[in-house]
């Protein structure tokens, strides 16, 4: 059993925020679509209220509590990725799908929430012990939007790389 359910709040787009991460990220589904069972002040009996789903393997709860709240960069959720046609493929659906890219690896997406896309590898290489490749690795990262591994393997071993 899940100890620790994160609540998400949508503004009326729980069910499609649950639906398109489904269709993103393995391990993922839209498990339970729970529905008004009467009228009330915003809304009408049948209208989604909550949304349970799986995004690779972890239980959400999507809230759709109207527009008073907005996701913003303070919460954010990392994928850990293996290479990169695995970077490309998230960093790309979530693109397709209306998200709006930022700076390192981040990527927000059409219902506000961000999302970091991090490959193992930039992790291993800016905490290597061998401080002046963990930092020039880490410079060449911050002029990425979609991370680059093999960029970012130039940079750690101390060849040039594209400004």
């Amino acid at each position: 059993m899940t100890r620790v359910t994160p609540c998400l709040w949508y503004d009326g787009t729980a069910e499609e925020a649950a639906n398109l991460y489904a269709s993103i990220f393995p391990d993922s589904s839209v498990d339970t679509v729970n529905r008004s069972p009467t009228d009330y002040p915003n809304g009408k009996t049948g209208d989604v209220i909550t949304v349970e789903f799986t995004v690779m393997g972890q239980k959400f709860l999507g809230l759709n509590g109207g527009p008073m709240f907005k996701f913003n960069e303070a919460v954010s959720f990392i994928v850990h990725t293996k290479d990169q046609a695995e970077t490309d493929r998230y960093w790309d659906a979530l693109l397709a799908a209306g998200g709006k890219a930022s700076m390192c690896g981040w990527i927000t997406d059409k219902f506000g929430l961000s999302w970091q896309i991090t490959p193992q590898r930039l992790l291993d290489m800016t905490t290597s012990p061998d401080r002046a490749a963990s930092k020039r690795t880490f410079e060449a990262m911050m002029r990425m939007s979609k991370i680059d591994i093999a960029t970012l393997e130039r940079a750690f071993a101390g060849e040039p790389v594209d400004a």
